[in-house]
């Protein structure tokens, strides 16, 4: 054990710059690689006032330094463990990396992932978000999840019910699991269809998969046509540091999309099920003269307007005076309130 009465892999004073993607500065007081569930199991129970699980640390900004423990959960592995009429199932640990974990379906011939392909992260992060791109969501191919409760040492299995997602929503941030370091995922199931179509609709995807005089195309011709397009629009982190979409496209009432639609007929909108309509933040972000502007040493992307990036030295406040920046700027030109995408820590 450590003189702080923790195991011996729990390392002190460690630079956070190097696990976010936003390489903001900061140190954790104490921080963990965890590769194993029983690394988990010997700190149950222990009376830090802080912890946080982090996984690939592309949806977090840490603000400034962390006075508790960070979790970074590193569990690998990934296998089919069922097969049915309908679906194959495989499982994945929660510190494979998302994009790799897609490609690696694929490659397998298990399709329904390809339009979330090259998002970053890991496959434990993908289930708290409720990642989503081009026209689905990882909620529509989830199957269930391994949770270690490090207040009473046992695992919890989470099925999609239990999950409660929503738009980049679930029952992780509802509850404040993630924030407080409370449940750490270690495995992630999904149920993949046998019945596949392809999903391009979207009009970037289609105006690629037309690019590339693809009509009928296979599951790995649409992850390549999304790494394609995501690579044009979003910068690399290991060049430019960012943390990808940095708001959440907002969800507005009928009424006020109809407005908004009068006002601004190139305004991207999507109706959703339950009468209200989705905007596109990057429009609005774009129209309220943020694209490619920065304040301090951070920026919007000049590709894409809803990337927040790091010019070169950048700092949580000045990430988080940009935001808040932002935010008023859109509500002001289109009542609109923006959230940010990532977990602010």
């Amino acid at each position: 054990m450590t003189p702080a009465g923790l195991p011996e892999f729990v390392r002190h004073d460690v630079d956070l710059s190097r696990h976010t993607t936003l390489a903001l500065p900061g140190r954790a007081a104490l921080f963990a690689e965890i590769r194993q569930v029983e690394q988990l199991a010997r700190l149950a129970g222990s009376r830090l006032a802080r912890r946080f699980v982090l996984g690939g640390g592309s949806n977090v900004v840490f603000s400034g330094d962390f006075d508790g423990l960070v979790l970074h959960i590193a569990i690998r592995g990934r296998e089919l463990i069922g097969e049915d009429q309908d679906s194959w199932i495989v499982r994945a640990g929660a510190g494979e990396g998302w994009h790799e974990f897609v490609g690696w379906t694929l490659e397998n011939g298990w399709p329904g992932l390809e339009n979330l392909a090259l998002i970053p992260g890991t496959v434990g992060a993908a289930p708290i978000q409720n990642i989503g791109a081009y026209g689905i969501e990882v909620a529509e191919r989830f199957l269930a999840l391994e949770a270690f409760d490090l207040r009473s040492g046992t695992i919890r299995r989470l099925d999609h019910a239990a999950c409660r997602f929503g738009y980049r929503d679930s029952v992780f941030k509802q509850q404040g699991w993630h924030r407080e370091g409370r449940l750490a995922i270690t495995h992630v199931s999904f149920r993949l269809p046998k019945a596949w179509r392809a999903r391009t609709a979207y009009a970037d995807l289609a105006a690629e998969l037309a690019g590339r005089r693809i009509v009928a195309p296979t599951a790995s011709e649409v992850a390549d046509a999304v790494v394609a397009v995501r690579r044009r629009k979003l910068p690399d982190p290991g060049v430019l540091p960012n943390a990808g979409s940095f708001f959440e496209n907002p969800v507005v009432s009928a009424a006020l999309a109809d407005r908004l639609g009068r006002e601004h007929p190139d305004l991207p909108t999507y109706p959703q099920t339950d009468g209200r309509v989705k905007l596109a933040a990057g429009w609005l972000i774009e129209h309220s003269g943020w694209k490619g502007r920065d304040l301090g040493r951070a920026g919007m992307y000049e590709n894409q307007a809803l990337v927040l990036v790091n010019r070169g030295g950048a700092s949580g406040s000045e990430v988080l005076a940009l935001a808040r920046a932002v935010q008023a700027d859109v509500r002001e030109r289109f009542a609109v309130e923006l959230s940010p995408e990532p977990v602010i820590v």
